[in-house]
């Protein structure tokens, strides 16, 4: 089974379609299976307290102002949708609320995706596990329990699930990437797990296709200095066209794990043997 690439686009597109289509774009030269969104109810999750307050953006001068200039609306995702399609990519969204998933729930996505962040929300993982899509569960900012209780919901649901493991931090520094994780959550849950990755380079996720992941996710950007908080952990494009093919040929390289002497090495063997008697 080929390691499944995702290109986290999120809110990386600062809300212009045109910026939006041009990572579809990178995401379909590069090689990845698909592109993923993050969807939120501004008024769901966030308090009005926190969206009345300052922040100088390039959509005005309060919170809200710049939350309502990342979201895209239903025109919007009818557009990236139709997009999607003509390039031959799938794309899917991770909801941060009730409300967004139903939201997503207008379009004929294939997978879900539960958000670190929203790993405990219980109300959320079940509106998510009754749709019995295949969902991805990034498992950063979490505890074995918390995680447990979410495999719980999704096996008695009987909705299909992998876990990715993910260290939630902007960008994650190498030293804190703790990669045995995902064999520890492969044992202990039985299941495939991926990797979710926020840090700079390529290095980490290299190491993390070496352990037999299902997955990888990786934000992406058109330039890594362009307004946004996530901008500084994404992949850019030479990164991205550089990471998706390599991550493929390691993939290959682990091979099957069958001890075997090629065609190739018997004539070699004769000739490097022949004085042993």
């Amino acid at each position: 089974m080929s390691i499944f690439f995702i290109a986290e686009i999120g809110i990386n597109h600062n809300g212009d379609m045109k910026i939006c289509k041009q990572l579809i774009d990178l995401a379909v030269e590069a090689g990845c299976d698909s592109v993923k969104f993050q969807k939120r109810d501004i008024d769901s999750v966030y308090s009005k307290n926190f969206l009345d307050g300052y922040r100088d953006s390039p959509w005005g001068k309060t919170q809200r102002d710049q939350k309502m200039g990342l979201e895209f609306n239903e025109q919007d995702y009818k557009e990236i949708d139709n997009y999607c399609k003509s390039k031959k990519i799938e794309w899917f969204a991770s909801a941060w609320d009730l409300k967004s998933q139903l939201f997503l729930r207008k379009f004929n996505c294939k997978y879900n995706k539960i958000a670190s962040a929203m790993l405990i929300n219980i109300e959320l993982l079940e509106m998510v596990a009754e749709e019995k899509k295949h969902t991805f569960i990034s498992t950063g900012l979490s505890t074995m329990e918390d995680i447990e209780t979410a495999v719980k919901i999704f096996k008695k649901k009987n909705c299909p699930f992998e876990l990715m493991h993910c260290v939630s931090t902007y960008p994650m520094k190498y030293t804190d990437a703790n990669l045995k994780t995902i064999l520890t959550l492969k044992k202990k849950f039985d299941c495939n797990v991926g990797y979710s990755g926020h840090e700079t380079g390529l290095v980490v996720s290299y190491a993390a296709a070496s352990l037999g992941i299902s997955s990888i996710e990786r934000h992406i950007t058109l330039d890594r200095t362009m307004y946004g908080s996530d901008q500084a952990a994404s992949l850019g494009p030479a990164g991205l066209k550089r990471l998706v093919p390599e991550v493929r040929r390691i993939q290959i390289a682990l091979g099957d794990g069958v001890k075997r002497v090629l065609e190739e090495e018997i004539p070699i063997a004769k000739k490097l043997r022949e004085h042993i008697k």
